[in-house]
């Protein structure tokens, strides 16, 4: 059937690309023609600052309804409908969430997150890359979580996975205030191979949902081919 020639076109791409870019077994690419043409509006450096914000929203909600069902621990049961009987998965509560921002660029995602899923919980995290320092590390800023988040299923999110250090940094700080891997998802709309080993190997039970995964960074940290800084232009900066 076409449902299932469409299944196995999907799994073959992403068998594809873990064979061609070593992709951990914890980290699953999102796939559809939809994503395809939206990422064409996004990568392109001539589209248009509203024209950008307005394809970038569009494809961050796709991710983040995906990101939320795959937190989603709810068993199947059947409904009425207005016509018979219906077998599925009611979504997970909104009490049962937590979205936790990467800032800044995490906002873009987090606001994607929140319109879909109303009175979820929210964290906020800051940290830098410290550019003079000999490895680069992060230099921790801000951390607001929700005193509870340790009971809580948490979508973590950053648009851009580079080199891996701030979605470590920050995941670890989640780790120590009592959240479990298992209950976290990291959600990011493209990343890179090196970026995606620095994260899982550090955390082999995190889950990892991105839309694409590139090869490689330039010598200025950006993803190739990539996107330029998602940020940026999304905030016009």
């Amino acid at each position: 059937s076409s449902l299932q020639a469409m299944s196995l076109t999907t799994e073959s791409k992403q068998e594809v690309l873990s064979n061609d870019l070593s992709i951990p077994d914890n980290v699953e690419i999102l796939s559809s023609k939809a994503i395809d043409q939206l990422f064409y509006m996004i990568r392109s450096k001539n589209t248009l600052h509203a024209d950008y914000v307005f394809y970038a929203d569009r494809l961050c909600r796709i991710l983040a309804e995906e990101g939320l069902a795959r937190l989603n621990d709810n068993k199947a049961e059947e409904i009425e409908t207005p016509c018979g009987k219906w077998t599925g998965i009611k979504p997970l509560e909104a009490s049962k969430l937590c979205v936790v921002s990467i800032v800044r660029s995490g906002d873009i995602l987090c606001d994607a997150v929140m319109s879909i899923c109303r009175g979820i919980s929210v964290g906020k995290v800051l940290v830098q890359r410290n550019e003079d320092s000999a490895d680069k590390h992060c230099v921790h800023y801000y951390t607001k979580l929700p005193k509870h988040i340790s009971s809580l299923k948490v979508l973590l999110v950053d648009p851009m996975l580079g080199t891996g250090g701030s979605a470590s940094a920050v995941t670890q700080i989640l780790v120590d205030h009592g959240v479990q891997q298992q209950n976290m998802l990291f959600l990011n709309v493209l990343s890179c191979t090196d970026g995606l080993r620095v994260l899982t190997n550090k955390f082999p039970n995190l889950r990892v949902l991105t839309c694409g995964v590139e090869p490689e960074l330039n010598e200025h940290k950006y993803l190739v081919p990539g996107i330029g800084d998602f940020g940026d232009r999304y905030y016009n900066t």
